[in-house]
């Protein structure tokens, strides 16, 4: 009689693979070249453009464009943006609805949540380069 085994895995649906927060690898291979639209309690909260080598362009909504990096801290991605303004840092998790991310050191706040996704540039008008 023969066995055929079966890789768990792939039975399992994709929230299952993708349980606890994202590391560097994971972020990267997930965001690089795209441009994300998050939201917060519904609303539209900012948009994200991922570039390579851990580079970003993040602009609220109606706001201008800031131009910054990542890095991982602990289970956490750290993001710096050129404007001085403080460091950012969220533990993100990927989720069948999308992204979800939470802001450090307040895990019951409303996270934010992928809205739209598409590997179509940010559109600046302006962009902050410092004083």
């Amino acid at each position: 009689m023969r066995f055929v085994a079966i890789a768990v895995f792939a039975l399992l649906p994709l929230a299952a693979l993708a349980e606890g927060p994202l590391d560097a690898a994971s972020f990267d291979a997930r965001t690089q070249g795209r441009t994300i639209t998050y939201s917060q309690n519904g609303e539209v909260y900012g948009i994200e453009e991922y570039l390579p080598d851990r580079r970003v362009r993040w602009a609220f909504v109606g706001g201008e464009c800031h131009e910054g990096t990542w890095f991982q801290d602990g289970q956490d991605i750290c993001f710096f943006y050129e404007d001085g303004a403080d460091l950012q840092c969220w533990q993100f998790t990927d989720t069948e609805n999308g992204l979800e991310a939470r802001f450090r050191g307040n895990p019951d706040n409303q996270p934010l949540v992928s809205l739209a996704e598409s590997r179509t540039p940010l559109a600046c008008t302006e962009v902050y380069h410092g004083v």
